[in-house]
């Protein structure tokens, strides 16, 4: 199934929700195909007994422990300097994106 027919296409477009010109369902045709012939031949490669590569730096875990840090205040003491509190949390405006 390396070569795409203009109907598969179509039927990815629509699929997709693409809305494309006959010069793209041309032009797609042809990339998708190669996509799928370079897919062909990696299924074909021999990977029995490979491991599997998950890391290629030679790191090994490079996270540092968690610390709590005493910085000598309180919340309620940060509190002070916010305009406006509400149940023991900075409150501001709502806020819709």
């Amino acid at each position: 199934m390396a070569k795409l027919t203009r109907e598969d296409v179509l039927k990815l477009a629509l699929l997709a929700r693409l809305d494309l010109t006959d010069e793209e369902i041309e032009e797609f045709q042809g990339e998708l195909s190669a996509i799928l012939q370079y897919v062909e031949q990696l299924q074909s490669v021999e990977v029995d007994g490979l491991k599997p590569t998950n890391q290629v730096t030679g790191l090994i875990n490079v996270t540092r422990p968690d610390e709590v840090k005493d910085y000598g205040y309180k919340p309620e003491k940060l509190l002070e300097n916010v305009p406006e509190v509400k149940d023991n949390q900075i409150k501001v405006k709502r806020m819709l994106g």
